[in-house]
């Protein structure tokens, strides 16, 4: 048959949708595989190609479950929210409502043609009220046991989007959308205390099949140290200062303290502080600065001396130098640091810049070149000298630290609280009204969900304030406790919210009495393998598992962590070998190869471009070699004999399946088309197969190009769907060689190659080598004086 891919693709889309062959059943007997995608941000762009690799790995192992009788669960939904599709509704004036619901369509229609296998009735948009009325319930549960609250702080705040962003969203000082510049401006937010969390996500690691460089990723952002808080007394006033130290080892070390400029002491003391106009100059100039640019290692080192303040070391009552500086922060650690300029990089920079000593505490190094950070023996650390292991140097000093009642043992997490709001029109609104006499009070359940107002322009305030602000319809209303006058928050929720939780509702999207049946997250939970971009590890994989373990706290799901296995998906890159990007007009549309070669081209090439979980630049040969293959593949209907099989081609099949099935589960995509091909190359060389063997490779290749093995199996009189068709086996006994090739070498050097028996013994092997006449000829004259034999790979004969 010919490979009418235009036909066929839309016929087989059409037939799998009218039969439902793709929907998952709740509560089956049938074993359950519930596969996890990242849901797509629906732009107006639609679907590029890094979609469709992201999912087409999971759509393979998901097409291989349901042919090996699993009930499979594999959806798609819409993280709809964000500013995106707001700044293009500012921009155009149509409403984000409109915008999102055509770029949905859009989006889903160009998934269909690929022909992946999703569940469309289990569809969810998080912009739906149906849905973010539970994105708001968990808002509120978290509101209800202390996991949400307000403070006024310094944060990242972009003025292009008008938006305050977390940490994750703006690393390196840029927006993590808009990449502009952010600034540092002080703001009521929003916050979720994940660090509350921050030992159970570190625990949860430990149960669960992540890539390694996945959890490490994790770990590393969670950041948890073990150390000592240590109490410093401050000379001149009636206070103390607490810092946090993961060497309280090097105390004797310590020199001089530095503070966040922004810390409270320096208000509570200005009388006594003689240069505060001084301090408060260098304030101004911190203030224009990001958090990013605060902390950088390598830059100048700037900060101002506090006149009328010192600190008091504790452990040898030396009187020490405190000064603000920019790279200390306020909101990490306790707003203040020791010093060990001896043995710190960026303490002895700054401490050469201002002229302060530098004291020895770990022989090693010589400090009048650079600081020493290695390991040593103790000095000048008075009850520590001597000791060379640093546990011990650190236990010593902790236990010291207690006995003196200066200090004791503490941990710390490198992870912040989440910054959980926008000052934007186009996210979830957040249930809180503030009330003059009853604070803030949450919004009644019953009242969910708070549904966005109807507004025309949104466009943000001048000073970062949302939309919602100018809507007095919205913002004043009655106090839900009292019933007096209040107002209503304005701010609404980051777009991390609704993906925090969208996989629960995948199981019971049309719920209106709770976010999910418990039964069916029974069934349901958890999802078995989940795979996205490495992108998404320290921001949405951390959130969402926050989320889920807190669910589970209050008993809203059955198990504790919500996906057993997470993979990722490497980039693909431009023909370049560039990062995909208009402006270097290197970007490949996917639905142009769809319109040019068909689905299942694009969906073998895309598999076959190389190793799964790393970057590959896309090749038109590429292409053109699975376009190639595929019509190859088409034609072996027409070369179905009758007889006995090919008893080598047969042993091939059985390795080929053997692979590809082993293959498939360790994501090696690339090595089953390979395995794949060189099978199609055996069959036109014998140049017939059966028809069971044909049956047999048809259903192998399917979840790779479903529309080709469908109308494949069709034509060969396969009963049904092959997508419904059992998983081909293999014979294990017809998957080892009878034979094998072994290298014969002359004291180390390869000389020749021969066939032996696959089970010959030592004997037979040798005196095959032997009777080669390449061996024989380089033996003529020699004396053997040993002879090895490593089975089935190799003979070693040493002559002299």
């Amino acid at each position: 048959m010919r490979h009418d891919f235009k036909n066929i693709e839309e016929k087989w889309q059409k037939k799998w949708e009218d039969e439902g062959i793709f929907h998952a059943e709740d509560n089956s007997d049938k074993k359950k595989f519930f596969a996890l995608v990242e849901f797509p941000y629906p732009s107006g762009a639609g679907m590029h190609v890094g979609h469709v690799k992201a999912y087409s790995g999971l759509e393979v192992i998901s097409r291989k479950r349901r042919m090996e009788g699993y009930n499979v669960l594999f959806p798609l939904g819409f993280d709809a929210f964000g500013l995106p599709t707001e700044n293009y509704a500012i921009k155009t004036g149509i409403h984000p409502r409109k915008v999102t619901d055509m770029n949905i369509a859009k989006f889903t229609s160009q998934m269909k043609r690929v022909g992946f296998s999703f569940d469309w009735t289990r569809t969810v948009d998080t912009t739906d009220e149906n849905y973010y009325k539970w994105t708001q319930w968990i808002f509120l549960k978290m509101f209800e046991n202390g996991l949400v609250f307000r403070d006024k702080t310094l944060v990242n705040y972009c003025p292009s989007c008008k938006v305050v962003l977390s940490n994750e969203d703006s690393q390196g000082g840029k927006c993590d959308i808009c990449h502009s510049d952010i600034v540092q401006r002080s703001k009521d937010v929003w916050y979720l205390r994940i660090t509350e969390y921050a030992d159970k996500l570190l625990e949860g690691l430990e149960d669960v099949d992540y890539l390694p460089n996945v959890k490490t990723q994790q770990v590393n952002w969670i950041g948890k140290s073990r150390g000592a808080f240590v109490n410093f007394d401050v000379d001149g006033a009636d206070e103390k200062l607490r810092i946090y130290t993961t060497r309280p080892d090097t105390l004797f070390g310590v020199t001089f303290m530095v503070l966040a400029p922004e810390h409270p002491i320096l208000d509570t003391y200005k009388d006594k502080i003689t240069n505060f106009a001084e301090v408060e100059a260098y304030r101004e100039l911190c203030g224009k600065k990001t958090e990013f640019e605060r902390t950088q290692l390598v830059k100048d080192k700037t900060g101002v001396k506090i006149e009328g303040l010192s600190g008091i070391n504790p452990v040898n009552g030396k009187n020490i130098p405190i000064y603000i500086s920019d790279y200390v922060m306020m909101g990490y650690g306790t707003g203040a640091i020791m010093a060990v300029p001896a043995h710190d990089e960026r303490d002895y920079d700054f401490a050469k810049k201002f002229g302060i000593d530098i004291i020895e505490v770990i022989k090693g190094g010589n400090i009048e070149e650079a600081a020493y950070t290695g390991d040593g023996e103790m000095v000048n650390s008075d009850f520590l000298n001597g000791y060379d292991n640093k546990r011990d140097s650190i236990d010593k000093m902790i236990e010291v630290l207690a006995e003196r009642g200066i200090g004791e043992a503490g941990v710390q997490y490198k992870m912040k609280d989440w910054a959980f709001n926008r000052q934007r029109y186009w996210g979830e609104p957040i249930p809180i009204v503030h009330c003059e006499h009853c604070g803030m009070v949450p919004l009644p359940y019953e009242e969910l969900p708070l549904r966005l107002p109807e507004i025309e322009n949104f466009e943000p305030g001048e000073g970062g304030e949302s939309p919602l602000a100018k809507i007095d319809s919205y913002v004043n209303c009655k106090c839900p406790k009292c019933g007096a006058d209040a107002k209503r928050e304005t701010d609404t929720m980051p777009q991390w919210a609704g993906s925090s939780w969208y996989f629960l509702r995948y199981i019971d999207p049309n719920n209106d009495t709770c976010l999910a049946d418990p039964e069916k997250l029974k069934y349901w939970m958890p999802v078995d393998w989940y795979n996205g971009g490495m992108e998404h590890v320290t921001r949405h994989l951390i959130y969402s598992r926050f989320w889920h373990r807190f669910l589970y706290d209050i008993g809203e799901v059955p198990v504790k962590e919500p996906y057993a296995k997470r993979t990722a998906q490497g980039l693909i890159l431009g023909p370049d070998g560039e990062k995909m990007s208009k402006s270097k007009g290197n970007v490949v549309d996917p639905n142009d190869v769809v319109d040019a070669y068909g689905a299942d081209v694009l969906r073998m090439y895309i598999l076959f471009m190389g190793d799964y979980g790393a970057a590959a630049p896309w090749s038109e040969n590429g292409v053109k070699g699975c376009k190639r293959f595929l019509e190859r593949v088409s034609a072996l209907t027409d070369m179905v004999k009758g007889g006995e099989a090919d008893a080598e081609l047969d042993s091939l099949l059985h390795k080929t399946i053997k692979k590809v099935t082993g293959d498939i589960e360790e994501m090696k995509f690339n090595t089953a088309i390979a395995a794949m091909m060189a099978l199609v190359n055996k069959i036109y060389e014998v140049g017939s197969l059966t028809q069971d063997r044909l049956s047999a490779f048809v259903r192998l290749i399917c979840p790779f190009a479903p529309h080709l093995a469908e109308e494949m199996w069709e034509t060969i009189g396969g009963a049904g769907f092959a997508s419904l068709a059992a998983w081909p086996e293999y014979d294990e006994a017809k998957c080892v060689d009878s034979t094998v090739e072994i290298a014969v070498q002359i004291c180390g050097k390869l000389r020749a190659t021969v066939m032996i028996a696959a089970d010959a013994t030592a004997e037979t092997a040798i005196a095959a080598a032997k009777a080669n006449d390449k061996v024989a000829q380089a033996l003529e004259g020699k004396k053997i004086i040993k002879e090895i034999y490593v089975p089935g790979r190799i003979v070693n004969i040493v002559a002299k």
